[in-house]
């Protein structure tokens, strides 16, 4: 099993950064996939940003050029870098894990952009 913690949200005025933390421990294999998602009051919950373990990222269109999806690969740790926040990305943001035969979900941290 692999246990997952998130860290780093909160309330940020619009224009504002946050930096989110998803920590993985237990039984982490070499090679994995993190990926953060969010969901807002009412609606269904989007993919945001992805990062394997070669490296290779990719970004919800809402979000390019202001996210930043990383990973530290010896803290089994990934980060998403927000910038410019907008109130529209207001959401609960959860952490996905995924490697051969485990699909692992974080409990979620929320963010608010509000002013």
């Amino acid at each position: 099993q692999v246990h997952l913690v998130e860290s780093g949200g909160g309330l940020v005025q619009p224009g504002g950064s946050l930096r989110l933390s998803c920590a993985a421990s237990g039984n982490v294999f070499s090679v994995y996939a993190m990926t953060w998602y969010r969901q807002a009051p009412g609606k269904q919950r989007e993919l945001v940003a992805g990062i394997i373990s070669g490296g290779m990222s990719n970004y919800a269109d809402s979000v390019k050029g202001r996210f930043t999806i990383s990973r530290d690969n010896a803290k089994n740790t990934v980060y998403l870098q927000m910038n410019s926040l907008k109130p529209e990305d207001t959401a609960v943001y959860y952490c996905r894990f995924v490697q051969s035969g485990l699909d692992a979900w974080g409990q979620g941290t929320l963010v608010t952009v509000s002013s």
